[in-house]
């Protein structure tokens, strides 16, 4: 049955870094490694059904962004190069010199955040739902939501959010799932909450047209409905990427790779398959 999982696998030990970074690790020991990184007030077990998808043929890795989950607080404020360095931190703790990364969301941001950072440790990136450049007046939008989460709290504009990320038919069909995803969102601190929905909003400005550009492999995805990661800024990310993949789903929201979990996993392990071990040495 589709939806989130919030609680922790039974058969995956939790493992923390010395920074702080709660991560599970499972799969083929000695497979090309697969990077999942979650969206904005989320967690790593988003990814239960990819997860199991990916794990026979791949080293899986997930972990809890600083500010969410079970990893701790932020060291500084937090920002797409403070997420990149705890990638890299924990890469780094884990002996990974190279890996695919696959990123929702904020987590799409950050995973061309590490790329631009650290491109010879990249081997693939797939970006999922993951916002680029808005219009003036969608710019304006994002800010003002973020400005009125810190002002309101997390619940001001809950409903709306969960209204933007499933599909009127999944929340009348899953309202345990829904009412999971409310209870995980309204766990998140406050403050931390409201700045990284901060990052979510003014991030993109430092990821459009990177230069050099980025020339890894490259899959971009995202679904025809969703609104805060539409499907013409997909085509703009893949087009800034030479090369790039573009896949559009249709019908669904925001979280449609959790409503339909197959229609992410089966493009995903088809690109994986072509260059998850592309590289296996240690890149700048």
């Amino acid at each position: 049955m589709p939806g989130f999982s919030f609680g922790p696998s039974s058969s995956i030990d939790l493992s923390k870094t010395p920074g702080g970074t709660v991560y599970e690790c499972s799969g083929r020991g000695g497979a090309p490694v697969v990077v999942l990184i979650h969206g904005l007030g989320l967690d790593r077990h988003m990814w239960r059904d990819h997860r199991a998808a990916l794990q026979c043929d791949y080293r899986v890795l997930t972990y809890d962004l600083f500010g969410h989950g079970d990893s701790a607080a932020p060291p500084a404020e937090p920002s797409l190069a403070l997420w990149s360095v705890q990638l890299r931190d924990l890469l780094d703790a884990l002996g990974i010199g190279v890996g695919a990364l696959v990123g929702f969301s904020l987590g799409g941001m950050i995973v061309r955040r590490f790329a631009i950072d650290h491109p010879g440790r990249v081997s693939a990136l797939a970006i999922f739902n993951s916002p680029h450049a808005r219009s003036p007046a969608a710019q304006r939008q994002a800010e003002e939501r973020a400005a009125r989460t810190a002002q309101d709290g997390i619940a001001a504009t809950l409903d709306s959010t969960l209204a933007r990320w499933f599909t009127p038919e999944f929340r009348a069909a899953h309202p345990d799932s829904i009412e999971q995803t409310r209870r995980r969102l309204l766990a998140n601190d406050l403050e931390i909450y409201a700045q990284c929905r901060c990052v979510l909003a003014a991030g993109v400005l430092e990821l459009i047209d990177p230069q050099p550009p980025l020339t890894c492999p490259a899959l971009v995805m995202t679904c025809e409905n969703d609104s805060g990661s539409t499907p013409a800024m997909a085509r703009a990310i893949a087009a800034e990427i030479a090369g790039a993949q573009l896949r559009i789903v249709p019908g669904l929201q925001h979280l449609g790779l959790v409503e339909a979990a197959h229609q992410f996993t089966v493009p995903l392990q088809s690109f994986l398959s072509r260059h998850a071990a592309r590289r296996r040495e240690v890149g700048a």
